[in-house]
């Protein structure tokens, strides 16, 4: 079930056991039938844990979702609530345990994830219902395994909390997530970091290691360098629209603990005779990680390079399925046979990836070239669903253009060109009442590549977004200030344009099919967070000073003492491994940057990466708005 994380550098399947087995720990503790009433959002992450099959091996016999009211009812032994230290959910199962049949008493239990909480345990206590529960524990789920290379704590609000709400919780289980991993892998000797969060997270690691000095796992190190790094050290790049597959995808339908769901009508299939047919009316949800040998090709190509690589591999698996004609032996029927349910599972994921292609070229660009790769792999029989018609294609130039009109601003924006004055793209975009995350995204763009806007030209931006949006968005634009994403220009001068050049930030020749520079990630610019890693690990910070103190915050390096006898003996020609963790949220695209510095010949480093949370620009803005739900036309 969890191949894929044996796949890279470091094995984070072993992560993954530890978690299962500390989750089958606690399940055993309550001896009898079980029902857990979960926290909603917890289930996504539990998910890359463990399926249902392992709690029923565990006696789990019936699970919920957390709501006001009643538990719905269940012949069960325990109930078991698995949920997040929230003070408002501590109100919900207060009622739950509260409208408990005191004729049919059931144990109830309660499992803080990832830390207990005292504020939590007043609280029920303040309800009458602390007393109620049997066991009160926590579950430390800090670190998730995604896939082979990267790590997430799924952390929703940590950028939030972190700079707008000047609270660490998020980086003391950032800092305890680190030591959990030290004490599976091995001391990291190596610490470098940039900002004040990362500073701090540093400095909790080290008071950690010394208050539990004598009690390290003696295990050889597996990663030389750990490298910590404050998003607000780079503003920009999550703002930016996402070029690769992977990040496209996630930028329109949005990725959720690895799923993706899709509008169904792109993979109806259609049978002869069947015209007549009804759509599917449920999303199409998707698995997306490095277990599907097409997605793990692709996921990190600029998208212009992916329908070149669908029509490849339509040829291939056409051809594998032309072998059955040349198969005359008994032996070689045989073969072909055992070979037939990978050639089913790849045929079925190129169709179920030519079709995500397909709707994000609604959406990027014209459809027309596209319609030339869908007839190849239509013409290679690989039941592809019929969804081209004329007025499709048409329907999709004016979404295409509104597309690249942004990238366009954007890319201006990047490189300099009309960041002093108001945009006329934006002031027509809220004319028209384009979504407000669209506009915000753009304009906190251009602040940051302005180092702050004309007071004259904020004043505008803010007027306009108020009386079109609605005041209610004060409080937002507010937050977007405190957090340095939206300010006035000081009098201090605007370094963006030295950092840009010094770190070759924009490439004008970024090649998009055979890229040579991480740029081709967002088509000519280079992500600053990614371009201060690659620098580090050759030919390192030093060449870079100056350029480190336009940046926010401290940067430092650290050692840490590995125990005697488990120094690592370096093979010649064998790569470094550096886990690179980004504190408050890292894109799609900056993943598949670090993957493709990880695999260039003369790289001499692969990278792991993880973060307090996967993000895009739209779901990042959100977590700063204070009314998310209310505000998006």
């Amino acid at each position: 079930m969890a191949s894929h994380l044996f796949c890279g550098r470091v094995n984070l399947n072993i992560l993954r056991e530890a978690a299962r087995k500390d989750l089958r720990e606690f399940l055993d503790k309550c001896s009898g039938s079980k029902a857990i009433v979960w926290d909603e959002y917890l289930t996504g992450p539990f998910g890359l844990i463990a399926q249902y099959s392992l709690l029923k091996e565990h006696e789990v016999e019936k699970m919920f979702t957390l709501k006001a009211g009643r538990i719905p009812s269940a012949a069960v032994k325990n109930i078991v609530f698995f949920v997040r230290p929230r003070l408002e959910l501590m109100d919900i199962i207060a009622e739950n345990v509260a409208s408990e049949d005191k004729l049919q008493p059931r144990d109830v239990h309660i499992l803080f994830v990832p830390r207990r909480s005292l504020l939590c345990e007043q609280r029920l206590k303040e309800k009458g219902v602390l007393n109620s529960f049997t066991n009160i524990d926590e579950y430390i789920l800090d670190l998730i395994p995604y896939d082979g290379d990267l790590l997430s704590m799924e952390s929703e609000s940590s950028f939030r909390e972190c700079y707008l709400e000047n609270d660490q919780t998020s980086l003391y289980h950032a800092a305890k997530g680190l030591m959990n991993l030290q004490a599976l892998y091995g001391t990291i000797p190596q610490i470098f970091g940039k900002g004040e969060c990362a500073r701090h997270v540093a400095n909790m690691m080290l008071r950690m290691k010394r208050e539990f000095a004598g009690s390290q796992t003696q295990i050889l190190p597996v990663f030389d360098t750990l490298l910590l790094l404050d998003r607000n050290v780079d503003l920009l790049t999550p703002l930016a629209t996402q070029l690769t597959y992977e990040g496209l995808i996630d930028e329109i339908f949005g990725i959720t603990n690895g799923y993706v769901k899709l509008p169904p009508e792109k993979f109806a299939q259609k049978k002869q005779g069947e015209g007549g047919k009804e759509l599917p009316t449920e999303p199409k949800k998707l698995q997306l990680n490095s277990a599907e040998e097409l997605y793990a090709e692709i996921r990190d190509k600029n998208f212009n390079a992916v329908g070149a690589a669908l029509s490849k591999k339509a040829k291939i698996i056409s051809a594998a399925f032309e072998e059955r004609h040349n198969a005359k032996t008994v032996g070689e029927i045989k073969q072909f046979v055992s070979q037939l349910p990978h050639m089913q599972a790849a045929r079925s994921s190129l169709a179920n990836h030519t079709s995500i292609a397909e709707l994000i070229k609604d959406i990027t660009t014209d459809s027309w070239l596209y319609f030339i790769l869908c007839n190849m792999v239509r013409n290679a029989h690989l039941n592809m669903p019929d969804v081209f018609s004329q007025t499709a294609l048409l329907s999709c130039v004016s979404a295409s253009e509104d597309f690249f009109d942004s990238l366009t601003v954007e890319q201006e924006f990047m490189t300099g060109v009309d960041t002093d004055k108001v945009s006329t793209y934006i002031e027509d975009c809220i004319a028209q009442k384009d979504p407000l995350i669209k506009i915000l995204r753009l304009v906190c763009m251009q602040s940051v590549c302005n180092n702050g806007l004309k007071q004259k030209v904020l004043d505008y931006y803010k007027k306009e977004i108020l009386q079109t949006y609605g005041y209610k968005h004060i409080l937002t634009l507010k937050n977007l200030e405190k957090v340095g994403l939206l300010k006035p220009q000081s009098t201090m001068r605007n370094n963006y344009p030295t950092i840009r050049k010094t770190l070759k930030l924009w490439m004008e020749d970024a090649n998009e099919q055979n890229p040579n520079d991480i740029s081709y990630v967002y088509s000519g610019y280079a992500p600053l967070s990614v371009r201060l890693t690659q620098v580090l690990a050759r030919p390192g910070w030093r060449s870079i000073e100056e350029v480190l103190k336009m940046l926010p915050g401290p940067h430092f390096e650290e050692r840490q003492q590995v125990p005697t006898g488990l120094h690592k003996k370096r093979q010649p020609g064998e790569n470094r491994t550096t886990l690179v963790f980004f504190l408050g949220g890292v894109t799609y695209a900056e993943i598949a940057a670090l993957r493709f510095l990880s695999n260039m010949e003369d790289s001499g480093t692969e990278y792991i990466i993880a973060a307090t949370k996967l993000i895009n620009g739209t779901s990042w803005i959100k977590s700063l708005m204070d009314s998310p739900e209310e505000n998006l036309p």
